[in-house]
């Protein structure tokens, strides 16, 4: 995974929404994070793939925005923030693996044929009973 130095993302504290009693109008405690992705030192694949994703954090800038508030003090969101951004970096760096399609083997061609043949004898025992009397 590459390492993101410091100097690439800006931290700046902001006020924390949602309940916290009087210390939540006074105290910045919650965290937002931008990255610039144009302007880091990511591999260009890397980058096309966080700029190409369809996450709504990635401003039309290219700018990664990360809000972090789950925790009440300001050191803990820092970690937070931080560690959702490697987060991030680590799943657009990973590579999915080219899948080919294979033909089915014989056996799964005559083990499909003698289902559907087995099935074929199950439904026509359905028919109507004819007395023959």
């Amino acid at each position: 995974m590459p390492e993101i130095p410091a100097h690439e993302y800006t931290l700046t504290a902001i006020r924390a929404q949602g309940a916290g009693g009087q210390n939540v109008n006074k105290v910045s405690s919650a965290i937002h994070l931008r990255f610039d992705i144009h302007a880091s030192s990511l591999s260009e694949a890397v980058k096309n793939r966080l700029l190409n994703s369809k996450d709504q954090r990635i401003t039309d800038q290219g700018v990664l925005v990360i809000k972090a508030q789950q925790y009440r003090t300001q050191e803990a969101n820092k970690r937070d923030a931080v560690a959702r951004l490697h987060a991030i970096i680590e799943t657009a760096s990973h590579v999915h693996a080219v899948r080919y399609a294979t033909r089915p083997t014989l056996a799964s061609k005559k083990r499909r044929v003698t289902g559907k043949l087995l099935r074929g004898v199950v439904k026509q025992g359905r028919g109507k009973v004819v007395d023959e009397g």
